[in-house]
């Protein structure tokens, strides 16, 4: 960051250098220059701040006197300016822009108080929302890594990036601070036509408050938001709201299971008629392998819910009713890992199946060119010896079309006499076995 203050600053001192010498001056062609020479200077700092971060650019406008904070002010672009507010202080930002605040365009933020047993959502648009809210909930949708530090600032936590949280090992992933504040890192499932994907969420648990932050939305999190806005006594406090949350994830995973079993139901019916071609056998190869893979994803998230909610368990945190909550959704989710286990025997079973039918057509493409080669093999040999002197010698007299047309057909009759054979032979194999009598 010094090297970039450095060289703004140097970029700055120039421009006000060149712009005196230019003043002080009584030129026929003053404007003109004096255009020039500014549009030079922009360009040179529209340049530098395009390579800069806006917390580089934050950094450097605090280190700035005031006149030289404004004039690069100015060189940043419009879209950047939410942005780059949020990495200066109150006081800069006032010297700068006046009463303007940065606000939350881009993210989603909400905070849910808790009135007369349901909850009220507070759409989070500016700094001012934030004052003297009493929530249980905030949500974080799509937030920057500024808008991350102010709200984690202003209730004294830090709020990570979910992005980055799910790497880390399980140990990592839930722990509790020394001053008392609970994380779990966990992936929800996101089943969106026929494409499936896990998103990462974050959650802290701080002095009554459950934080939520995630990059995506997610069909969880709509639900949850309608019904304790709209049922009493759905939440009572932040624990309820992550204990639903988790229990939703689970009821969410379980109607994706009842998809794979539809589809899987589908494809079974297939695969279970008299014929497949190889077009059907591959187009059920790739519906068995989106069902291996949904139910694989389905698997590892409820198992990892299923350690969230144990580290709650065993953090002694939760009230009994909250603990008998969480020990119930410890049992939907054994039941789940059960149809988890089954669907993966399923599949394997509707895999193998496919690929002996692809196998069957195989053998019967491979088994008609056998009998091609059976059939024409006598009638080789004979065209063999037709195309001898011998043939010409013991034919000597005979009219060639007479000779060759009785050859023609004394070829095709032996070739009509093996495969009538081979057929005779394989109806013969197939045939069953007489049951043996008594002897």
């Amino acid at each position: 960051m010094s090297l970039s203050l450095d060289t703004v600053t140097e970029i700055l001192k120039k421009q006000r250098r060149v712009e005196g010498m230019v003043h002080g001056q009584s030129a026929p062609r003053q404007e003109i220059v004096e255009t020039l020479v500014q549009r030079q200077h922009r360009a040179e700092l529209h340049n530098l701040m395009t390579q800069l971060t806006t917390g580089e650019i934050g950094s450097i406008l605090e280190a700035l006197p005031v006149d030289d904070a404004h004039r690069l002010w100015a060189q940043i672009p419009q879209e950047r300016e939410n942005d780059v507010l949020w990495e200066v202080s109150d006081g800069r930002r006032e010297q700068l822009v006046g009463s303007r605040e940065p606000s939350f365009d881009q993210s989603q933020i909400n905070a849910f108080e808790l009135v007369d047993g349901k909850l009220r959502q507070i759409s989070i648009e500016s700094r001012r929302n934030l004052e003297g809210i009493k929530a249980i909930w905030i949500d974080l949708l799509g937030a920057t890594k500024a808008e991350r530090a102010y709200v984690g600032a202003h209730f004294g936590l830090t709020l990570p990036d979910p992005g980055e949280v799910t790497d880390l090992e399980v140990s990592s992933r839930y722990h509790i601070e020394d001053s008392g504040e609970i994380y779990l890192h966990s992936n929800f499932l996101l089943d969106r036509e026929g494409h499936s994907r896990s998103v990462p969420v974050a959650f802290i648990l701080h002095q009554g408050i459950l934080f939520s932050l995630r990059n995506e939305e997610l069909p969880v999190f709509r639900l949850q938001r309608r019904l304790a806005r709209t049922q009493a006594g759905y939440v009572s406090d932040s624990a309820d709201v992550l204990l639903d949350l988790y229990g939703a994830d689970v009821e969410y995973s379980a109607d994706s299971l009842e998809g794979i079993y539809a589809t899987l139901g589908k494809v079974g019916r297939q695969v279970l008629s008299e014929t497949i071609s190889d077009v059907e056998a591959a187009a059920i190869l790739g519906d068995i392998a989106e069902e291996e893979d949904l139910n694989g994803r389905i698997r590892g998230n409820i198992l990892d819910t299923q350690r969230a909610i144990n580290f709650l368990v065993r953090s002694k945190t939760l009230s009994p009713a909250q603990q008998d909550d969480a020990r119930q959704i410890s049992r939907n989710i054994e039941s789940l890992n059960s149809h988890t286990s089954f669907l993966f025997d399923k599949i394997n079973f509707l895999m193998d199946a496919t690929i002996g039918f692809i196998n069957i057509n195989q053998n019967k493409r491979i088994n008609q060119l056998t009998v091609f080669g059976v059939v024409f093999m006598p009638i080789n040999i004979l065209a063999g010896m037709g195309g001898m002197s011998e043939f010409s010698m013991m034919t000597q007299g005979t009219p060639w079309p007479l000779a060759y047309g009785a050859f023609l057909v004394v070829s095709s009759l032996l070739g009509f006499a093996t495969y009538t054979a081979l057929k005779h032979f394989e109806r013969r194999k197939m045939r069953p076995r007489s049951s043996a009598g008594p002897g």
